[in-house]
């Protein structure tokens, strides 16, 4: 069959279910790789238009009040559709719908072999930044003349369908051979399309870019050596060459704005090189630092030819780093250099367990299909294996981590796999590289675990350094899960229910000889049973406690911070009892499990042992952490139940109360030099509070403050309310209830373009709901986090599609998010953001302070109030052109004693400090 015939519906909403109804049809037909026809009409739907379907599509009820009804048209359009494959964007919604109304008039559903773009997107361009209709025409450059309406839709399906028809034909054997295997699992058709090709494909002979390797085909991309490059010019020559008149940065940067600030960082990041000094530089907003910083690393590792760590908060700004800032360094820097990109094991696919899966026999359901589909077609693209390239479907996430590299056991250079795995090429590149990219938490790993993940360094730049010590913290610390403990376990299995063991005895007859499978499948029962009721015991133990030590965390959970000396010895024995009970029968499944492995010879099987047993281990060395060492003094513990799940939802988490001493001894006094920048270090112009918490030694520290361009003073108002109702933790409704007055009538004045930032979710959560009440015909597209779907990156560019909209944040999006220009124009801030103070964390740092004589409020609190309050404030002002208003709803802000901390930490601007109906006057007069 070669004749394919695109639908696009417009209809008055998402459920024929719902007695929704068509309104309009557009049809393109294709035949030989062309479009032959095309049609397209108006329906009258006996039912009026809801307004916000006319709002998207432009479809009034006055457009369609004459025109025929779906029964006169049904011939007509199912005449189109005979002999043909049937294609939408989203195939479910279209032919369920026209299927709907057939039924309802009595006429033969449709049988048509179907082939939905949006999976089939999904499959061929795995990496496609979104697969709406819209988002795709714009990255494939698909002209869209008019979005929403049936026929221009039904045009740009027909041509995203013949991209994917080409893209199709230019699948090597092995990767059509596997979509083949998959095909009947997906909800495309593709059975004769890819089959045809497998056929034209079978004889070719010519070279390819692929490697094949067991029947998979993916990317040859072996790391290039790298040349010695001798630099002859002095450090002030080549800055000159970059920053001043007609320098590389004046010709590669458009409407190029000299930032003296920018030169400065340079000059004091290189002297910190060469004097061996450790720097705390704080770069305010508008400076440029990842610039400013890269142009001295590059500089001096190709020089000393010796490499430079650059280690950021987010695995985002890692690829921030390298797909924007240094294509542009490249062009601003006259000799070559060599960049790599490291991140943790977990973030790398392992060629040989995709081969593994993708051989096995189980059944897929459709998410794996899906995931297995993607990834076949990414690995002929990837230069990586970094799974973060892709956007894999929700459970697509749980088979990954059945083949990260993490699950690749020992590195060993003789097997065949070495050499494709993808982690080992990550590192083979960071050794051959000047310059390694990298983020917090595998820096802090390296550091905690003898510097054997990163190449050798000896001089680090770390940004966004306001986050290394909770990083730090985290990864000296440790986290242990019922949900996972029972994953592990399970997926180990028993004898006789077809899970890894049960698999691996069938592959290796000598281990039911070895172990007695009777003895080993009791063990695995009593060791699940002991776990259950381990974790049932914490969840009843911190349910039933007295409500004062209790907490809710900013997500909703029940946070209740531990003491081994001070918990109820009637109570508490019995969970280490349960606990020691729990050790005892994990043991025992190691030793099996090693008997096991002493009696493997297949190197793949024997990796899956270890690396079992290593989890395994894991979880003794934790519980044994967490409950059964004397080291309250040195440590914080925690337990988080949710209150409303599973009675075992619990997590468990330990941290150094004080990672400074560790960091000192471990890092800032085995490296040469290690620079620390972030937009927001200081408190009140003084660094001593992050100079401290990271125990950064006094005589090896330079540090500089450079503020930032842009003129805030003309391009911000700060207002704060004078009137708004006290907070309470028991009452806080009244507050809410002022919030989204506010919210709303700001809106107004700012059309929408507003970030509203919160520190509960809780509180975000009222809001929304009660926004959303109050809102008169959904004048504004309100979205939030938690609560719309999609990643942090998705709801910001949802917020920027909209012309009027709100977006309510918390925790995540107090930084890292980039709103510039018209978009962003009002930034409010609900409250001060301080911790909780009985934040379990919070509260054993503030203890360990008072011993030593500090003040927890003041050393503590609110510096780390003050540097969160800073990173909101910057999410307004991104350029020279931006201006707005920072509304801020906690009065404690000018009244408090502890007020001129934060408004003296901000740049100067004009506060207003006023009744909430006179401040509304000021921004509609500022606007």
């Amino acid at each position: 069959m070669n004749r394919f015939v695109v639908l696009d519906l417009e209809t008055t909403g998402n459920s024929s279910a719902n007695q929704d109804k068509i309104i309009e049809v557009g049809i393109v037909v294709i035949e030989d790789d062309r479009i032959t026809d095309e049609f397209s009409t108006m329906l009258y739907p006996e039912k009026s238009i809801p307004p916000f379907i006319t709002k998207l599509t432009g479809i009034k009820d006055e457009d369609v009040k004459d025109a025929p009804s779906f029964t006169e048209m049904a011939d007509t359009i199912t005449t189109l559709l005979e002999n043909s494959y049937l294609i939408a964007h989203n195939v479910p919604f279209d032919m369920g719908f026209l299927n709907s109304e057939l039924t309802s008039i009595g006429k033969p559903r449709l049988r048509n072999p179907v082939l939905d773009t949006v999976e089939l997107t999904r499959i061929l361009f795995p990496q496609a930044p979104g697969f709406k209709l819209g988002q795709l025409a714009d990255y494939l450059k698909i002209k869209h003349d008019n979005p929403h309406r049936a026929l221009s839709d039904a045009y740009v399906t027909a041509k995203l369908f013949l991209i994917l028809k080409e893209k199709i034909s230019t699948l090597p054997y092995e990767t059509l051979q596997h979509l083949l295997k998959i095909e009947k699992s997906l909800k495309s058709d593709l059975y004769d399309i890819l089959n045809k090709q497998m056929e034209l494909v079978a004889f070719e002979t010519e070279e390819t870019d692929y490697i094949s390797y067991k029947g998979l085909a993916f990317l040859n991309n072996t790391p290039k050596k790298r040349e010695k490059v001798m630099i002859a010019t002095s450090y002030g020559e080549y800055l000159d060459s970059i920053y001043e008149e007609n320098g590389s940065m004046e010709s590669a940067i458009k409407q190029y704005e000299k930032r003296d600030g920018q030169r400065i960082m340079s000059e004091d990041i290189y002297d910190s090189f060469q004097g061996k000094k450790h720097a705390l530089i704080e770069a305010e907003t508008g400076t440029g630092k990842s610039l400013a910083y890269l142009i001295p690393a590059i500089y001096e590792a190709v020089k000393t030819n010796k490499k430079i760590v650059i280690s950021t908060y987010t695995t985002q700004l890692q690829s921030q780093l390298l797909e924007k800032e240094i294509p542009l360094v490249k062009k601003l820097i006259s000799f070559p250099f060599k960049v790599a990109l490291l991140k943790g094991k977990q973030h790398y696919l392992s060629i040989e367990k995709f081969i593994h899966e993708l051989y096995s026999a189980e059944q897929d359901n459709y998410d794996i299909a899906l995931t297995k589909a993607m990834i076949l077609v990414w690995l002929l693209e990837t230069e990586t294996g970094d799974i973060d390239e892709l956007h894999l479907p929700s459970h697509g996430q749980l088979f990954y981590r059945r083949i990260s590299a993490d699950t690749e056991g020992q590195a060993d250079p003789s097997s065949p796999w070495f050499k494709y795995s993808y982690y080992q090429k990550a590192r083979r590149k960071a050794q051959l590289a000047d310059i390694i990219i990298t983020n917090h938490a595998l820096l802090c790993t390296d550091i905690f675990n003898e510097y054997q993940f990163l190449p050798k360094y000896d001089k680090v730049i770390i940004d966004e350094a306001h986050h290394l010590e909770e990083t730090a913290s985290k990864h000296y610390g440790l986290k242990l899960d019922y949900v996972n403990m029972q994953h592990v376990i399970n997926q180990i299995g028993t004898f006789g229910e077809g899970k890894w063991i049960d698999k691996l005895a069938t592959n290796h007859v000598q281990i039911k000889e070895a172990v007695s499978s009777e003895r080993w499948n009791d063990l695995v029962s009593l060791t699940k049973y002991e776990l259950d009721d381990l974790f049932r015991s914490i969840f009843q133990y911190v349910l039933h406690l007295e409500g004062t030590k209790k907490v809710l965390s900013d997500v909703g959970r029940i946070q209740y911070r531990y003491e081994e000396r001070k918990e109820k010895e009637a109570r508490w024995n019995p969970i280490i009892e349960m606990a020691t009970r729990v050790i005892f029968y994990i043991r025992d499944l190691i030793h099996y499990l090693t008997i096991i492995s002493q009696q493997l010879t297949d190197k793949e099987a024997k990796d899956e042992t270890e690396h079992r047993i290593e989890l395994l281990q894991s979880f003794i060395d934790g519980i044994e952490q967490l409950f059964l060492l004397d080291n309250d003094s040195v440590a914080v513990k925690w337990i988080e139940i949710e209150a409303y799940g599973a009675k075992n939802a619990v997590y468990l988490y330990s941290e150094p109360v004080n990672v400074s001493s560790v960091l000192q001894e471990q890092f800032f006094a085995v490296k040469e030099s290690v620079i620390l920048t972030s937009a927001t270090l200081t408190m009140k112009n003084s660094f001593s509070f992050i100079q401290k918490r990271l125990g950064i030694p006094n005589n090896r520290l330079y540090s500089k403050k450079l503020p930032s361009p842009f003129s805030y003073e003309d391009q911000v108002r700060v207002m704060v309310p004078n009137d708004f109702p006290e907070w309470n933790y028991s009452n806080s409704d009244d507050f809410v209830m002022a919030t989204c007055e506010a919210i709303l009538s700001l809106a107004e004045i700012t059309s929408g373009r507003m970030l509203v930032l919160f520190t509960s979710y809780d509180m975000l959560k009222k809001s929304y709901y009660l926004i959303k009440e109050s809102m008169e015909n959904e004048k504004f597209v309100l979205i939030a986090q938690g609560i719309s779907s999609g990643s942090r990156e998705r709801l910001k560019k949802n917020f920027q599609t909209f012309d009027q909209s709100i977006l309510l944040g918390t925790s995540s999006f107090w930084e890292g998010v980039d709103i510039p220009g018209d978009d962003l124009s009002c930034l409010m801030i609900v409250r001060l953001p301080f911790q909780p103070p009985n934040h379990p964390v919070y509260e054993a740092k503030a203890q360990d302070m008072k011993k030593t004589g500090g003040n927890a409020f003041y050393d503590l609190a609110l510096p780390n109030a003050v540097i969160r309050f800073r990173q909101g404030f910057g999410r307004l002002i991104r350029s020279n052109n931006d201006r707005g208003i920072v509304f801020v709803c906690d009065a404690r802000m000018i009244r408090s004693s502890y007020g001129k901390y934060f408004t003296e930490s901000i740049p100067k601007v004009p506060i207003a400090f006023d009744s909430t109906t006179e401040l509304m006057k000021k921004a509609r007069e500022w606007f």
